[in-house]
């Protein structure tokens, strides 16, 4: 495998339309002979939450069609998407599992624990005002269930094969979005703060969460960054004017948190002994995926699939009141906000190729 250095931004589009062959050529990466991921465990918002919200009183949830048409039996289990999303994608590809079930999931078996769940809620974020503000999961909740769920694996296969489990897994962690596009922007919840001291506070939440994973004995931690929020549909609509431009405010403070969640993740890799801490870009290569579709084989990148396209996320995206396009292969995104598990596929399969080496 060639070093990761050869890969910079610059190169994102060539390297992605070499990752569409591969996508089709291989099941799954090929991991290092020393590299042992015995699960995936996912913390954050909507892009990994495989189903805990069904089990939350709130308005932010998704499993009534057509969420999930294109999901194993057309069943919409509380993904925000049209089939599966970060959470299962990056574990197939790391040969654990094809989907990884909701913690909260009551039916849960003995091997499911043992290979990973997800406490992911979509609406929160990093700012504990932000899951407050919609009735959702906060990351300090998520932890709470982290430590009851250690305690049941512990149950399984006693001490020494739970802390093996927990520092060989590993940890997705992806939240931000909407700390910026809804607490900041949309409500404005934060006003006391501009916009650097509020993509601090981010930074260096995500940095204390990391360190309390830490504390429970993770050491492979994999953290998305923000991507290009202003340019998602929902956002182009609310913040991008009549022509529905991106909204470049959105962009800048992704970017400007982006970069202090990279600097953090450097300072805990120098602080921090045994811990791999991989912070991953998803800004850059998400946007040339919205600039230039048809290098991607999409054909609409500024609306969802579901409904206008331009603002229906969650209850609003339903099977009373939304149609759904004629092909969802087409399309960038599922609803205003999240991208189709295809557009997942691209950018998953070159993501997991571009950091593998950092887990070793």
């Amino acid at each position: 495998m060639k070093d990761n250095t050869s890969w910079s931004c610059s190169s994102w589009k060539l390297c992605f339309l070499f990752i569409l062959f591969l996508a089709e050529t291989m099941a799954a990466v090929k991991l290092p002979p020393n590299l042992t991921v015995p699960a995936l465990i996912a913390f954050g918002d909507s892009i990994v939450d495989t189903g805990n919200n069904n089990y939350v009183k709130t308005i932010v949830k998704c499993d009534f069609r057509p969420y999930g048409i294109n999901f194993q039996g057309g069943v919409a289990t509380g993904r925000f998407c049209d089939g599966r999303v970060p959470a299962d994608l990056l574990a197939e590809e790391l040969g654990i599992k094809s989907v990884v079930p909701a913690y909260l999931e009551p039916n849960l078996k003995p091997e499911d624990l043992l290979t990973g769940v997800s406490f992911a809620s979509g609406g929160s974020g990093y700012d504990p005002i932000t899951p407050k503000l919609v009735g959702v999961i906060s990351l300090e909740e998520q932890l709470n269930y982290f430590e009851e769920y250690m305690e049941k694996l512990k149950n399984i296969v006693g001490e020494e094969k739970k802390d093996f489990i927990i520092a060989n897994s590993v940890i997705v962690l992806v939240a931000g979005s909407d700390d910026i596009a809804n607490t900041y922007y949309t409500i404005r919840a934060r006003p006391q703060y501009d916009v650097d001291s509020y993509t601090t506070l981010m930074a260096n939440s995500a940095s204390d969460f990391v360190t309390k994973l830490y504390g429970y004995g993770v050491r492979r931690i994999a953290a998305f960054g923000a991507p290009p929020i202003g340019c998602v549909p929902s956002q182009r609509t609310l913040g991008g004017g009549l022509s529905r431009d991106c909204a470049e405010d959105y962009n800048e403070a992704a970017q400007l948190f982006n970069s202090k969640l990279s600097s953090k993740f450097d300072l805990l890799s120098q602080t921090l002994p045994g811990i791999r801490p991989v912070y991953i870009d998803i800004y850059n290569p998400l946007l040339d995926i919205i600039q230039n579709p048809a290098n991607y084989g999409f054909g609409v990148s500024d609306k969802g699939c579901c409904g206008t396209g331009a603002i229906e996320v969650a209850v609003l995206c339903n099977k009373i009141t939304s149609s759904v396009c004629s092909d969802v292969s087409s399309h960038v995104f599922w609803d205003s906000y999240h991208p189709t598990e295809k557009a997942y596929k691209v950018l998953v399969s070159a993501l997991i190729i571009k950091y593998v080496n950092d887990f070793v």
